[in-house]
């Protein structure tokens, strides 16, 4: 388990006061029941091509807020967002609302909570 400065685990914690965190289950079952949810990996694209969720969409943590309007330009579309361990998807969810996103989720626990559940899995980009 990683070990994270005091100071970014203060800027996690303040972000969660502002964005709603789900559990892979709810975030499964929120994208089998509404075709126009999203499952998007905001890992770097080394992590994403060693190994992602099935149908996931790449969209890193250093594009995404560049990038989104683009590939996802429906601000109200729901976004569920994933990274290693549920940390950097809390601060892309914060900065999506900030831009107007209405509709975003972290998943908690992230990769390796999706890794747990033995979800389908794909390399490569």
């Amino acid at each position: 388990m990683k070990h994270h400065s005091p100071a970014f685990l203060k800027l996690i914690h303040d972000s969660k006061q502002h964005i709603k965190e789900v559990s892979t289950e709810e975030t499964l079952s929120a994208l089998e029941a509404d075709p126009q949810a999203v499952l998007i990996d905001v890992r770097e694209e080394s992590e994403y091509a060693a190994g992602h969720v099935r149908g996931s969409e790449h969209l890193g943590k250093g594009i995404i807020e560049r990038d989104i309007e683009k590939k996802h330009p429906d601000m109200a579309q729901p976004l569920y967002l994933y990274c290693g361990g549920g940390f950097r998807s809390v601060l892309v969810a914060d900065n999506l609302q900030k831009m107007g996103y209405t509709n975003v989720f972290s998943v908690a626990g992230g990769w390796g909570a999706f890794k747990e559940m033995n979800v389908d899995i794909e390399k490569g980009k």
